[in-house]
């Protein structure tokens, strides 16, 4: 089966090829970054119309590049969920209606399961059963995965997700959006052990996340800093950065053991943006070496948002005979435990 499939949940507007026996064959993402950073964040009204400019010019691109006759393909997947809903609206009724024009099936995806199997498109992939960290600006959970819609949330954030206290931390900073990765550019020349920042939720037991107050620990912090005077020099900066990440990472990485332990499985799998924090990989195949745990990642391409996980998702379910109706899917809130096998 050879399926096309669109990614628009949020501010990148993505394309991809995906062939059940020759793998990916072709993905291609619009970031809408640069449309977004003069207001320090994403706005919902324009990055659906973003999408609506750009995302048949990128359909057709990405045929144009495997040489796919549109005749050649077998099914059309998109994100239907969750998500910024105009976003996924526009997604949804592109693919909704190609599908139908070529008279071809469509299935709505959901993100998160794209996220969780993005290591699928791997040469060498994870095998089942497998604990999954999925970390990203609007997610943080923990999952046991033993097979295709088969997830057992075992944690998840009470508050802010880990990425989204990576950005409002980096915005109380005064860094530049997406605030995200310039926090940890400056947190790699900084001193992780300069100021002591609470490791939330793990002086109790259980799976669960919550990093608001970190995110508040940290502007406390850099506002008692100005009322004493202290200078808040590039290299303080970079040591409030440094520590700030570092309790982020500490608390991923104990919740990640924990987790193993409770389900003993022997194979962890990091999806989402926050999976590419080069200090969050380096602490989990370290731990991983140590406890004789395999600690499986995306390529960084698949870390953040983009369609082939989609692809890959859409394909395995619409080979298995899955297929939505005629109606237009789209859904903001969408708890993945809710997912069926197919």
């Amino acid at each position: 089966m050879r399926v096309l499939a669109i990614e628009t949940s949020c501010d990148e507007t993505a394309v991809a090829v995906y062939d059940s026996q020759r793998g990916l064959l072709a993905h291609q993402v619009h970031s809408q970054v640069a449309l977004h950073a003069a207001f320090g964040g994403v706005v919902p009204e324009l990055a659906s119309r973003d999408h609506v400019s750009k995302l048949l010019p990128l359909i057709e691109s990405t045929l144009n590049e495997t040489g796919t006759p549109q005749d050649e393909l077998d099914g059309v997947a998109y994100t239907a969920g969750p998500g910024l809903i105009g976003a996924l609206l526009v997604g949804a009724a592109v693919a909704r209606s190609y599908a139908f024009a070529r008279g071809l099936p469509a299935l709505g995806v959901h993100h998160l399961e794209g996220h969780l199997l993005a290591p699928m498109l791997e040469d060498d992939p994870p095998k089942y059963p497998f604990v999954a960290l999925l970390v990203s600006g609007g997610h943080t959970l923990l999952a046991q995965v033993e097979g295709l819609g088969r997830y057992q949330i075992v944690g998840s954030t009470l508050d802010d997700a880990a990425g989204e206290a990576f950005d409002k931390t980096a915005k109380a900073m005064g860094l530049p959006y997406p605030g995200g990765p310039a926090l940890a550019a400056m947190a790699e020349t900084g001193r992780p052990d300069r100021f002591d920042f609470p490791r939330p939720m793990l002086d109790r037991p259980g799976l669960d996340f919550s990093f608001s107050g970190l995110k508040t620990a940290v502007v406390t912090t850099l506002r008692q800093l100005q009322q004493e005077g202290a200078p808040l020099d590039e290299q303080t900066r970079a040591d409030v950065a440094s520590s700030f990440q570092e309790a982020v990472v500490e608390t991923l990485a104990a919740k990640c053991m924990r987790a193993l332990k409770h389900t003993g499985a022997k194979t962890l799998v990091v999806a989402g943006g926050v999976g590419a924090n080069r200090a969050l990989r380096a602490r989990l195949l370290s731990i991983g070496q140590r406890h004789g745990v395999t600690v499986r990642y995306p390529r960084l391409e698949f870390c953040t948002d983009n369609a082939a996980m989609i692809a890959y998702v859409g394909c395995q379910r619409l080979m298995a005979g899955e297929c939505d109706e005629l109606n237009i899917r789209a859904v903001a809130r969408w708890p993945i435990d809710s997912l069926l096998a197919p």
